[in-house]
């Protein structure tokens, strides 16, 4: 791990740190998976408070730490709020073409469980 320089600075695997097993890991909870999801979808740095998740906010801390600890997600400090951003040049230089597939293949999976609903007449 790299080592926090302040306070406010937040720890992150370098690139040749970042494990294949800690990416599935991170990628593997439904929570941690649906952040993915939309931080690709709006494809920008977001902050904490714009998820809004099914589980209590000390919880949701624990998501985006394992998600920035397995080097999924870069957190950064700007002003009083945490932006995450998708490590998508780390994970593809280091496992091509794995996000993308994970991201299909839970797009499919959503769609699979919460089909459009038909048009009324």
């Amino acid at each position: 791990m790299t080592t926090a320089t302040s306070p406010r600075a937040l720890e992150h695997p370098t690139r040749d740190q970042i494990r294949l097993e800690a990416v599935l890991h991170a990628l593997a909870d439904p929570v941690r998976l649906r952040i993915v999801r939309d931080m690709a979808r709006e494809r920008a740095e977001l902050s904490c408070s714009y998820f809004d998740l099914p589980v209590t906010k000390s919880t949701t801390t624990h998501h985006f730490r394992v998600l920035r600890e397995g080097g999924v997600i870069r957190q950064t400090y700007r002003g009083t709020a945490k932006l995450n951003a998708l490590r998508e040049d780390d994970l593809e230089a280091l496992f091509p073409g794995l996000l993308d597939a994970v991201l299909t293949a839970a797009g499919a999976q959503a769609a699979r469980e919460n089909p459009p609903e038909p048009p009324t007449a």
